[in-house]
C-alpha cells in the first residue's frame, strides 16, 4: 500500500470514526443504567471493514472504543462500581464492543447476504459482550424482581437490538454508492 492510499484510509476511518462517535450522542431511547438506542452509531465502523477489510476494521473500531472510552471516562468513575467492575466495563462495553465491529467485513466478498452476515454476526459479539459486562460489573444494579443477574443482563441489553435491521438496510444500500467502490480499490 502506496503513502496516497493509506492517507485515503486514515482519513476514511477518522471522519467514521467522527461520525459513530455524533451518532452514539444521538439517544432515541436512552437506558437507566447506560447504553442507548441510536441512529445507526455502528453502521460507520462497519463500513471501514467493508470497504477496507477486518485488519482494517479492527483497528478502526479499537480507535473508537478509546474515543468512546475517553468520552464516558468522568461519567463512568461516578457509577458507584468497585474498580474491579469498572475495569471489566471498560473492557467490555467499551473495548472489545466496539472493537468486534471491525469483523463486518468478514464476508465482504461474497454476495448480498455477505453484508447481512457480517454485520449481524458483530451486533451478537457487541450484544455477547454488553451482557457479560453487565451480569458481572452491573450486576448490583438488579431489580428485585429479578432472580438471575444473566437473565437481567440478557433482557436489559435488547434495546440495541433494534438498530440491526436499519443498520444492515443502509450499509447494504451504501454499498451500492459507485463512489464506495473508488475507496475500496483506492
Amino acid at each position: 500500500m502506496n503513502q496516497h492510499d493509506k492517507i485515503v484510509r486514515l482519513s476514511a476511518s477518522g471522519i467514521m470514526i467522527a461520525l459513530s462517535t455524533v451518532l452514539s450522542m444521538i439517544k432515541l431511547i436512552p437506558m437507566p443504567q447506560g447504553g442507548a438506542l441510536t441512529p445507526c452509531s455502528m453502521l460507520p465502523i462497519c463500513m471501514i471493514s467493508i470497504i477496507y477489510g477486518v485488519r482494517w476494521g479492527l483497528g478502526t473500531g479499537f480507535a473508537c472504543s478509546l474515543v468512546q472510552l475517553a468520552i464516558d471516562f468522568s461519567a463512568a468513575l461516578s457509577w458507584g462500581l468497585s474498580a474491579k467492575a469498572l475495569a471489566v466495563s471498560f473492557i467490555f462495553d467499551y473495548l472489545v464492543a466496539f472493537t468486534v465491529l471491525g469483523l463486518a467485513g468478514i464476508f465482504r466478498n461474497k454476495p448480498v447476504w455477505g453484508i447481512g452476515a457480517g454485520i449481524t454476526i458483530v451486533f451478537l459479539l457487541k450484544y455477547a459482550s454488553h451482557v457479560f459486562s453487565g451480569a458481572v460489573a452491573f450486576g448490583v444494579f438488579m431489580p428485585e424482581n429479578f432472580n438471575n443477574v444473566w437473565i437481567y443482563s440478557l433482557a436489559y441489553n435488547t434495546y440495541m437490538l433494534p438498530e440491526l435491521i436499519p443498520t444492515v438496510m443502509i450499509a447494504y444500500l451504501l454499498c451500492k454508492v459507485p463512489a464506495l467502490h473508488k475507496l475500496k480499490t483506492a
